[in-house]
């Protein structure tokens, strides 16, 4: 039977909550997850106390946070890149276009940032221009510009 314990979030743990909030959450994930990474305390009297130095530090670290994302967004949004890739007689690419290629590109043109951000649904298998996403933060999202052509 599974039991739920209450930890004390020390930053944002996506889909769970924001630093400084108490959360209930299985024991097995508090204790093989959470608590090995330093996202969170165990809610005991002592680390209770600490609940509004922790809201506060957690705060200032998203602001940070969200400031970079937003200044590697704005770098982002200036450039667009054209990645080739070798067509066959009946204009069908050989590969695809994965986020590897897609961060390789920009990484190419003087941005750097990890692929795990950019949001493709699928791998790009045709010539074109295309929109993909880049999630750099929860509120921070910008529409990065790639264009396939055959080499």
């Amino acid at each position: 039977m599974a039991t739920n314990v209450k930890v004390l979030l020390k930053s944002e743990v996506v889909n769970l909550g924001s630093g400084g909030e108490i959360v209930k959450v299985r024991a097995g994930y508090a204790r093989n997850f959470l608590l090995p990474r330093g996202l969170a305390l165990p809610a005991t009297d002592n680390n209770l106390k600490k609940v509004e130095e922790l809201k506060r530090e957690a705060g200032e670290r998203a602001k940070a946070e969200r400031d970079a994302a937003q200044g590697v967004a704005q770098k982002l949004g200036a450039v667009s890149v054209t990645i080739k890739r070798a067509v066959g007689g009946e204009g069908k690419m050989y590969g695809s276009v994965t986020t590897k290629d897609i961060a390789e590109a920009f990484a190419a043109a003087g941005v750097t940032f990890d692929r795990k951000v950019l949001v493709l649904p699928e791998p790009i298998k045709t010539l074109g221009s295309f929109e993909v996403i880049a999630k750099l933060h929860s509120d921070v999202q910008v529409p990065l510009k790639v264009e396939v052509v055959k080499s």
